[in-house]
């Protein structure tokens, strides 16, 4: 085994990269992949068939449900939830219910954060604690709020990017790191 398991970890999946550390109580099941250097942490739930790639820190008790698609250098703040199904019913569930969920490279989701099911959250987006994320988030976005409302954008850094040096449809912003990030804001609203 190249990753580390806590004693009572419950680890179906055979699919676990190399230094990943599963934390107390975490539940991963049969058909998850999980990648490389991830920390999954105390009492969180992995479903079946889930994807999440290399580096991704998942913090306590969050439940990742089937059809979720995590990519790379995610982070994922205490008690999130993502759902899988618009319309639940305890006595109607199949396969064809799924709606699947996509959390593109670097992006952020804050303590006690609710996914609905069927959306994008772009790269480097980040997502503040406690909303209810309804809609795709752009890259780079900056929402919170019940529901989570497009409020700025942040660099790849995490800083919310405030000083915009170029505006011709596509918005360039130069951040206090140094680093340059472009947003295409064509056809938002």
């Amino acid at each position: 085994m190249s990753y580390r398991k806590h004693p009572t970890a419950v680890v179906e999946s055979t699919d676990i990269g190399d230094g990943t550390s599963i934390w107390h109580f975490a539940h991963i099941r049969e058909g998850a992949r999980i990648g490389r250097n991830c920390n999954i942490g105390k009492s969180v739930y992995i479903d079946r068939d889930v994807r999440i790639g290399d580096n991704v820190k998942i913090q306590n008790f969050v439940s990742v449900y089937h059809g979720v698609d995590i990519e790379d250098d995610v982070f994922i703040g205490p008690s999130t939830v993502f759902t899988n199904d618009l319309y639940p019913r305890a006595f109607i569930w199949s396969e064809e219910r799924v709606v699947p969920t996509k959390v593109r490279r670097g992006a952020s989701i804050g303590a006690n954060a609710t996914i609905i099911c069927g959306i994008t959250i772009g790269e480097y987006a980040m997502v503040g604690a406690g909303s209810v994320v309804t809609n795709d988030v752009p890259p780079h976005g900056l929402v919170y709020g019940n529901p989570a409302v497009l409020r700025g954008y942040v660099c790849r850094c995490g800083r919310r990017l405030e000083r915009l040096v170029r505006d011709d449809g596509v918005k360039e912003y130069l951040c206090d790191c140094g680093e340059t990030t472009c947003i295409n804001t064509e056809g938002s609203p």
